[in-house]
């Protein structure tokens, strides 16, 4: 049975190896493991509801109209920050061809030399120069690259990043290069939108009680229970928050990664300096969150050929039952003109009868032959 070959067109995240999950024909982009992500919208939002629904009315007409305005805008920025953070490329390198990495692995093998047999093989480092230092570039044996400086795998995605911060599971995505300033913005205005509610809880409950105490107000006030519940989730998430703000804001100020303070790269009596760092807080700042938006090399939403292989069996079938669909006779009915009808009627009758255009041809009957004249003589005497 011989196969034919069809070609067609289909966006490359299709193909896109990795553990990414893709949304919106590409534009979305996340990690598969999504369940806190969803954890985290429903806390900002649950929370955020409860404080417009039992405080903002109270506050408004009391303290001052302004208060309810600035939440709503502080809580649309935050969603803001997440969803972009969550949404977008963090910063991923595509992987190696095939051809690509055929080449590398040639390099790799001319620089080391024959390795004898039983001998652990050389590690797989390349060497840069940034700012009079030794970088090293260390090779994905995943990707089948040379990881650019600063970029790592991170093993919950299978994908190396540039500039790899960390995996976060609350913004269900990896934090690198192209979403790093947006998670720093994001942790920063959470860190303010729950300082807010937790203030504004507090003047609520202090208001009411100066006139019949504070139990009184607890069991007076409407809304007691989800009063209750917002406190609390303000105060345990005012300090994880605002924690990880002050610590993202250190590595900021030292133009340093999370990945990089947790291995040490930079730190210890046998490490370098920050190759990277400015040496000035405000220009490591704005290097960080006011530089270039990097453009994704990924081209998610580009197209790509795509061979299969059918059945020629199958090919030949839709010919046919194509064919039959074009030359099939026409039928007349009620909806037909009754000019067309004499004709379409004619060419149905000319189709139907095709042995009236060409009649069989009569049988001629064998030329006669020498040898056929003595063979009918000698059966005629033998019959006598």
């Amino acid at each position: 049975m011989s196969a034919v070959m069809i070609t067609r067109k289909v966006r490359k995240w299709e193909k896109l190896p990795g553990k990414n999950t893709f949304c919106c024909d590409g534009r979305v982009m996340m990690a598969r493991q999504k369940g806190v992500f969803y954890l985290t919208l429903f806390l900002i939002t649950g929370t955020c509801a409860l404080f417009f629904a039992f405080e903002c009315p109270y506050l408004a007409v009391h303290l001052c109209p302004a208060i309810p305005v600035f939440a709503v805008l502080l809580f649309l920025f935050v969603m803001a920050m997440l969803l972009r953070t969550s949404f977008s490329d963090p910063g991923v390198l595509p992987r190696a061809l095939p051809e690509e990495a055929t080449f590398i692995e040639m390099e790799i093998e001319a620089a080391n030399g024959n390795v004898p047999a039983g001998q652990r093989p050389p590690p797989r480092i390349r060497n840069v120069q940034i700012n009079n230092q030794i970088v090293k570039l260390k090779y994905c044996y995943t990707c089948k690259i040379f990881r650019p400086p600063r970029a790592s795998h991170c093993s919950i995605c299978d994908n190396c990043v540039d500039r790899f911060d960390h995996h976060c599971p609350w913004v269900g995505n990896c934090v690198g290069k192209r979403n790093y300033r947006y998670f720093y913005l994001f942790t920063l205005s959470l860190s303010l939108l729950t300082i807010y509610i937790f203030t504004f809880d507090i003047v609520h409950v202090v208001m009411r009680s100066m006139n019949g105490g504070f139990l009184n107000t607890l069991k007076e006030t409407p809304g007691t229970y989800p009063l209750k519940l917002s406190v609390l989730v303000c105060f345990f998430t005012l300090w994880s928050v605002v924690g990880l703000t002050g610590f993202h804001t250190y590595l900021i100020s030292l133009n340093q990664t999370t990945n990089e303070d947790i291995k040490g790269s930079w730190s210890g009596k046998n490490r370098g300096q920050n190759p990277y760092s400015h040496k000035n807080i405000i220009k490591n700042c704005c290097e960080v969150l006011c530089g270039p938006t990097y453009p994704s090399v990924l081209d998610r939403r580009g197209l790509l050929q795509e061979d299969t292989l059918i059945s020629s069996i199958s090919v030949t079938m839709f010919i046919v039952l194509s064919l039959q669909k074009t030359t099939a006779p026409l039928i007349p009915n009620e909806h037909t003109p009754d000019d067309a009808k004499p004709s379409i009627a004619a060419s149905a009758e000319k189709n139907a009868s095709p042995k009236e255009e060409h009649p069989a041809a009569t049988k001629v009957p064998p030329l006669a032959s020498p040898e056929t004249d003595a063979e009918t003589s000698i059966a005629k005497e033998r019959a006598h």
